[in-house]
């Protein structure tokens, strides 16, 4: 979960000034999947907190998956560092890793990590993890937290980062779990260069959360193209890209009385690998998976 800037101009229902981004704005909140899909997106006024409503998009998503015997984690940066949104999670058997505004008890808990290795500092960093338990006064019960004490060459001082988490992996396991959480980060670009949902033009707020949903649609509809669709070699591909090479090309249509066919120029996009996707999206269709 994580949560965006949509800069808007002129006076607009529900536009406010956000000091953290330092515009005028709206500040809509989005939950994805692992996959990159978008689960749940909710416009909000632009001077809310971060972690505003988050209730009201994580329950459907959790109600969603509530009865399937899959994993489920949870991930949020500092913003959702709330009681709150501990408990949520372990009452419905979710592992979370969320990161935890520093304090003066956390930093007493990583003194003995705070000294300058000894010798000359190599080129990579070094790298310390801490295991404790920590219990804030407004906590029900002590959660486990892990720092991470990264010592880098030409830097004064060190990089510190606190997560509070219930999962039971290794802590340099946890630290790498959470970090994945920036993938969010890349989606979310890619939503608004790519979808242009911060296309919100319409008079009422009402109208651009309603607009907002519908380019979440498009938004997962490339995403399951990208993922279900694509061959390895261009899997990875950016919705931009896709949307440069696949989606918006030119095309020449000829029509005779049994047939109608499109020519299309192979720069982008070869003949045999077009054809791939087509088989793929037929496969879709039926029903077949495919993990070539």
């Amino acid at each position: 979960m994580d949560s965006s800037v949509s800069e808007t101009h002129g006076r607009q229902e529900g536009s406010e000034y956000n000091g953290h981004f330092g515009c005028t704005c709206y500040h809509p909140l989005f939950c994805f999947n692992q996959f990159g899909d978008l689960e749940g997106a909710m416009l909000r006024d632009g001077n809310v907190h971060s972690a505003k409503d988050w209730k009201t998009v994580l329950e459907p998503i959790v109600a969603r998956y509530r009865y399937l015997e899959i994993p489920r984690f949870f991930r949020g940066d500092a913003a959702f560092a709330n009681p709150n949104i501990y408990e949520y999670p372990e009452s419905e058997s979710y592992g979370y890793a969320i990161r935890l505004p520093a304090n003066d008890i956390l930093w007493r808990e990583i003194e003995h990590l705070m000294t300058r290795p000894a010798g000359r500092p190599p080129k990579a960093p070094i790298v310390r993890y801490h295991d404790f338990l920590y219990q804030a006064a407004c906590w029900n019960l002590a959660r486990r937290v892990i720092a991470k004490v990264e010592w880098h060459r030409g830097e004064l001082f060190p990089r510190v980062g606190f997560i509070v988490m219930n999962l039971g992996m290794r802590a340099k396991n946890v630290v790498h779990f959470y970090n994945l959480r920036g993938t969010a980060e890349q989606w979310i670009k890619e939503g608004k260069s790519a979808v242009k949902w911060t296309r919100l033009s319409c008079h009422d707020f009402a109208d651009k959360a309603v607009r907002l949903q519908l380019f979440a649609l498009a938004y997962n509809l490339r995403n399951f193209l990208r993922r279900l669709a694509l061959p390895k070699p261009i899997r990875q591909w950016s919705m931009t890209t896709l949307r440069g090479k696949l989606s918006k090309i030119g095309a020449k249509v000829v029509c005779h009385a049994r047939y109608t066919i499109f020519q299309m120029a192979e720069v982008a996009v070869s003949r045999e690998l077009f054809g791939a996707i087509l088989v793929r999206i037929g496969r879709i269709g039926a029903g077949i998976a495919d993990t070539a």
